[in-house]
């Protein structure tokens, strides 16, 4: 956020619980929408781009800014704050959140940083929660309680959890270099920066090149494909990684 955080030492543990409450009461309200370093991710942008009704393209031309990964195989993206005084984020208003109902995991899931962690290689995902603490933020003095299944039904955070994992899973194989000696951007990468943020650009990609006509799929699972952006993300995730050499989670017909 705008100040240096501490997060706590160990995570938290599910019977744990924590302290905390955001509301138009407390004197910090809004303060955490200003200059902040907003990290977007997948479904973040997807979400956005869905809320604002823009393409994906006019939404990545128009609110982000390319930044470091978490490595340095594949680039991040940030949200691009407003010029205005204190560059609030673009999207707060005089009431607050204007795309609340849709905003991104990191402000979803404040004061908690969400991590995974995979025990083996056929293990799914764990999530890792540790509690953020920022000297302006104010919550933590509220009296009010969650545990951490309390604060993951609260801030509806399923849908974001699960597209994330989806996406750390993605970017670790990224880690390992699949587009090595095309050089920085080249058109591997490229292409899957569009899998990953271009939703839109995707869609007509998979439609030129009847992408979904080429592997076994159920009917429920065609269907789905051609009505939901985040089942066509999930899809390109696991076409990528057979189109990059790693595991082939496709069936070809």
């Amino acid at each position: 956020m705008n100040e240096l955080g501490t997060c706590s030492p160990e995570p938290l543990q599910t019977k744990d619980s924590f302290r905390f409450r955001c509301h138009p009461g407390v004197p910090c309200f809004l303060v955490c929408c200003r200059n902040v370093r907003m990290l977007l991710y997948p479904y973040d942008v997807l979400r956005l781009k869905q809320c604002l009704r823009m393409h994906s393209a006019d939404f990545l031309a128009r609110h982000v800014e390319l930044c470091e990964g978490s490595h340095q195989y594949f680039p991040g993206l940030k949200l691009r704050l407003s010029e205005q005084e204190g560059n609030p984020c673009p999207f707060l208003t005089e009431e607050g959140c204007g795309v609340y109902q849709d905003r991104p995991s990191a402000c979803r899931t404040y004061p908690l940083e969400r991590g995974v962690r995979k025990e083996t290689q056929q293990a799914g995902l764990t999530s890792l929660y540790f509690l953020t603490r920022h000297p302006w933020c104010k919550g933590h003095e509220e009296p009010h309680q969650y545990t951490l299944r309390q604060w993951d039904r609260e801030q509806e955070l399923y849908d974001w959890n699960l597209y994330n994992d989806y996406w750390a899973e993605l970017d670790a194989f990224f880690s390992r270099n699949p587009w090595a000696g095309e050089g920085k951007a080249g058109p591997l990468q490229q292409l899957a920066f569009m899998v990953c943020y271009n939703i839109d650009a995707f869609r007509a990609y998979t439609e030129e090149h009847r992408l979904v006509e080429q592997y076994r799929l159920q009917k429920n699972e065609r269907r789905a494909l051609q009505n939901s952006d985040a089942a066509l993300l999930v899809f390109g995730f696991k076409w990528l990684e057979g189109v990059l050499g790693g595991r082939k989670q496709l069936l070809a017909r």
